[in-house]
């Protein structure tokens, strides 16, 4: 399969696709069979990228790397490309309904979390094969966990696994992990999970089509997220207007 196009958004390369195309490529590279990891770029993100090359490294080797965030998709838009806009929870569903049976895993959050993401979207999808999930410690894991951790999802026989680390941890766990669990597909999907299971409110339809969900979590969130927020968003208009002068 051909590589996607990517586009410099702020030093990330974020792929050239809407939710449609990136389903066929991931439909595409399922048959091959090779692997991979997908993130779901935001400004919070490339802005840690552009502040720790290492991250930026991952997300610019990703199988796919696609405009979670909206101000991604304005700013690709206005370098002229067809950028589309593919918000990680969206995606988790439509690809569940894509492809209900090629075996899913959920790794990440906590166990009552995933109790009730696996309950919800089992309604939402019927015929749903989920193979497993599993809620790791709160903490940097050992060799030996790891390993254990990587030999469940193994023998589970999953080709999509779902990942609720939250960033940096979740893109980094993948950069690891995906060549020992190929031919499974790895996502980076963060807070998707706490939204399909109830635990979070998602900002409603008209606020994510504006570009301000993050205000909506900022709102539930303020003392997490006010200082990220303000540090992140600024810094994200900072670097855009000067690569915009650079010409970049």
């Amino acid at each position: 399969m051909a590589a996607l196009q990517r586009v410099n958004v702020i030093g990330s390369q974020i792929s050239v696709c809407d939710t449609p195309h990136a389903l066929d490529a991931l439909g595409e590279r399922l048959e091959e069979g090779a692997g991979g990891y997908v993130c779901f770029a935001n400004a919070h993100t490339v802005v840690m990228g552009r502040r720790d090359r290492s991250y930026q490294s991952i997300v610019n080797n990703s199988f796919l790397s696609v405009a979670d965030g909206k101000p991604l998709y304005w700013l690709g838009r206005s370098k002229g490309q067809a950028l589309g806009h593919v918000p990680g929870p969206d995606f988790l569903i439509e690809a569940l309904m894509r492809f209900p049976d090629a075996g899913h895993y959920f790794y990440g959050s906590t166990p009552e979390v995933l109790r009730c993401l696996t309950v919800s979207l089992r309604q939402a999808v019927p015929g749903l094969r989920i193979c497993g999930s599993f809620s790791p410690q709160f903490r940097a894991l050992t060799a030996e966990e790891t390993e254990a951790h990587l030999g469940m999802i193994r023998e589970s026989g999953a080709k999509f696994i779902w990942v609720g680390l939250g960033a940096p941890k979740q893109e980094r766990w993948m950069a690891e992990a995906w060549s020992h669990l190929r031919p499974g597909i790895l996502f980076g999907v963060g807070a998707a999970f706490d939204f399909y299971a109830g635990t979070v409110r998602r900002a409603r339809p008209l606020m994510r089509r504006l570009g301000m969900e993050w205000l909506h979590r900022l709102a539930m969130e303020p003392r997490r997220l006010g200082t990220r927020y303000m540090v992140t968003n600024s810094l994200f208009i900072w670097y855009a207007l000067r690569d915009a002068v650079a010409g970049m």
